[in-house]
Formats: structure tokens, sequence, C-alpha cells
């Protein structure tokens, strides 16, 4: 496919996002990825423009909508891994991955909106994560950060779509992208849930030991890009068709006990 579209990819360094912004510039489109520090060079992609971006400072989030002038296509993808028990959850650790996972994309999305609505066409791609429609035990915080970015998504649809804008959720199960490595435990060392901690971040870490690729995922992405209408949501990996056919029937109290089993919790 060749166009002259443009598409900011959030978090375009590494992982989904570094495929996405790959795969659409393979296909044609001018492609503007962020990360937190573009200058050094790290994880770019080729073809792909890079500029810096922080979402965790409202400024730089604006100063990245300036910078990057008229985008037809956002990708949020940036975000952060937290894992922890609700107990022990630092304030400041739910306030950072609120606003790295959901405050941050929704404030560059809304600067954005303006100019697609006024040109008549828009697509924006929230990355979410199937914990939000099938939460896991001690990534509370995660999970609540994804499924409130789905909430957005899905909410705002019907206010963009007359001015030909698209709004849609891609939720990734498992994925192997070292992800494993970066996450943010939040746990003391003395916890009372430690047994039961480990045991559930062994089994997610096995899990994306064996997950789905990165490219993947971004085809999933550019296949909603491309869609003339976007479904509301997009799932892959982790046996996603089965799992959301499953959730369709069974009771929530049932759909809650295979999960905590998959994740050897009894």
């Amino acid at each position: 496919m060749s166009t002259t579209r443009t598409a900011l990819v959030t978090g375009a360094t590494s992982g989904i996002g570094y495929a996405v912004a790959r795969e659409l510039a393979d296909r044609g489109y001018r492609v503007i990825g962020t990360g937190r520090n573009t200058s050094t060079g790290v994880g770019h992609a080729d073809g792909v423009e890079y500029v810096d971006l922080d979402l965790t400072f409202p400024n730089s989030v604006e100063r990245c909508a300036a910078a990057v002038g008229d985008i037809d296509i956002l990708v949020n993808n940036a975000g952060e891994s937290q894992c922890g028990p609700l107990e022990e959850l630092p304030q400041e650790e739910l306030q950072r991955i609120f606003q790295l996972n959901v405050f941050g994309p929704v404030h560059l999305t809304q600067l954005l909106l303006p100019g697609m609505r006024a040109r008549g066409y828009g697509r924006v791609v929230m990355v979410g994560s199937m914990l939000a429609s099938f939460p896991v035990a001690f990534r509370s915080s995660y999970v609540a950060s994804k499924a409130a970015i789905k909430g957005f998504a899905t909410s705002a649809r019907a206010e963009v779509e007359p001015y030909g804008v698209k709004i849609t959720t891609v939720e990734p199960g498992a994925i192997d992208t070292g992800i494993s490595t970066r996450r943010n435990h939040c746990i003391t060392p003395d916890s009372v849930y430690r047994n039961e901690y480990r045991t559930v971040i062994g089994k997610l870490d096995a899990n994306e030991a064996v997950g789905i690729s990165a490219p993947r995922v971004a085809r999933t992405v550019v296949a909603a890009i491309e869609a003339e209408n976007p479904k509301p949501l997009y799932a892959v990996g982790s046996r996603a068709p089965l799992a959301f056919a499953l959730k369709r029937v069974a009771p929530d109290a049932v759909m809650e006990k295979i999960v905590l089993r998959q994740h050897d919790i009894h």
C-alpha cells in the first residue's frame, strides 16, 4: 500500500511500537516515532522519524504535539508494566502508571483530534492489554490503567465518528518482547503475599516467554488502522478468539476461576 498519511507511534524504540512503526513505514506511510530520548539513535527503525516524548510530563506531551504537526494516525502504544499487591501499591506509583498509561495518551489524543476532525480523517489506536478483559491478581494497577484507556476509546468513538475519525483498542495477550525484565515491582520484602506473588509473576513470565511476536501484534494494529469501519476492540494472542467467546457465555465468576487457575492460583 502506498499512502501519504502521517502516523505518530508512541514508544516506537522497542517492542510493539517499534514493530508498528516499521510495518507502517514499509507500507508507505510517513511515520514519526517517539521515545524518551531519541537523540541516541538507539532503537530507531529504518524509514521512521523520531521525536522525544515523556508521557509523565504534560509539557512534554504538548511539545511533541506541536512538533509533529498534522497527524492522520495516532497509535498510543507507550506505557509501563506494573505489578504488586493492592495493599502495598505506593500512591506515587499509582499516580505514575496512570499518568503514563492513561492521562498522557489521552492528553496527546486531545491535542491531535482537532486537526483530524478538521481534515475529515483520523485513526486513533489505543494499545491495551487482554488483562483489561481478563484481570489477574497482583496486576490491579496495570489492569485498571488498560481498562481505563479502553473506556476512553470505546466511549469517544461515537463522538468523533461523524467527523471521519475512528477510535479503536487493540488488546494483545502474552507477548514475547522481554517485558518481564522491565516490570515495575511494588511489593515489600516481607510481604504476606510474597509466595502467591512469585507464583503469579512466574506464570506471567513463562507465558510471555512463549507469547506471540511484536510483529504479529503490529499487523493487527495496521489492520485496525486500514479497516474502513474499525471494530471497537481487536484482540490478538493468548487464544483470544476462544477466550472472548467463552467470556460472552460464561458467568463472570466462572471466568474469574478459569483465569486464576491458569495462573496457578486455586
